[in-house]
């Protein structure tokens, strides 16, 4: 298949490069340090499920020249969301299909509205991936998945033929037939991550031990999980204890991206 990755981040450039060494025709879409060192050292991959480097991808700052593809895996920073939808028209063909992997509920939105709803599927990924250093990509352990649907719940061809692809690339993948509600369910959980982590400063270890700050974590999550029923998703109305379950098998030391960076002043995003 032909693929672009469109935000060549940890995440994103951790699955582009298993789709590469998978025998798929993957460009790296990227840009600055990063862009300059996948153009002159290839694109490395540190794992536990083994070390990976992809020799001379084709990476670029300019989806232009890349052309109509297959699949568009899809994620930039919030912030940079609108410009990167104007971006990639050019990889836009009759059949492609654009898969967003950002972490919020409504940027799937803001691609139906510019590319059609036709090109646009829904899409969640699970894998602790960074970019150690420029052209490097640390992934810290052995969470890789890839959940995607069509959002009328049909098998279509181009979302197996995408599967059959992860599926021989070695990506845990699967097909959703309410893929709303699998990216509701992500949601519920970074909510509750991102918020208690972040307001409290201090680890989920830290915040699941002491009984205020592990209340307002449940309690962050039940609200997601009612405002997302009142959406019409197919959310349990007991979801948030089932993350609450999944929260206490956190490592303890863990913290979220957005913890992260509030702690270095890095611009956050704040999503809906």
């Amino acid at each position: 298949m032909k693929i672009a990755i469109m935000g060549t981040g940890g995440v994103r450039g951790y699955f582009g490069a298993k789709l590469a060494k998978g025998g798929n025709e993957v460009s790296f879409i990227a840009r600055g340090e990063h862009l300059d060192a996948i153009k002159a050292r290839g694109l490395t991959v540190k794992s536990p499920l083994g070390d990976m480097h992809v020799t001379a991808p084709r990476a670029t700052d300019r989806p232009s020249e890349i052309g109509p593809v297959d699949v568009v895996l899809f994620g930039v920073k919030l912030w940079d969301t609108k410009a990167a939808i104007d971006a990639i028209g050019p990889l836009i063909g009759p059949e492609t299909v654009v898969i967003s992997l950002q972490n919020g509920v409504v940027e799937d939105e803001l691609l139906r509205a510019a590319l059609g709803k036709g090109h646009v599927a829904g899409g969640v990924c699970y894998s602790a991936a960074t970019l150690q250093a420029p052209g490097v990509i640390e992934h810290a352990n052995n969470l890789q998945k890839l959940v995607f649907g069509e959002y009328d719940g049909r098998r279509s061809a181009r979302l197996e033929h995408f599967y059959r692809a992860c599926i021989h690339s070695g990506i845990d993948a699967a097909i959703s037939d309410d893929i709303a509600c699998a990216i509701w369910e992500k949601f519920v959980f970074l909510v509750g991550l991102l918020g208690s982590t972040a307001t409290t400063r201090c680890s989920i270890g830290e915040v699941r031990k002491n009984p205020a700050s592990r209340r307002l974590l449940e309690c962050m999550m039940q609200e997601t999980v009612n405002v997302g029923r009142a959406e019409g998703v197919n959310l349990a109305a007991d979801f948030a204890l089932d993350r609450l379950v999944f929260c206490d098998q956190l490592p303890e030391d863990m913290t979220a991206s957005m913890s992260r960076d509030l702690e270095r002043g890095n611009r956050l995003e704040l999503r809906g």
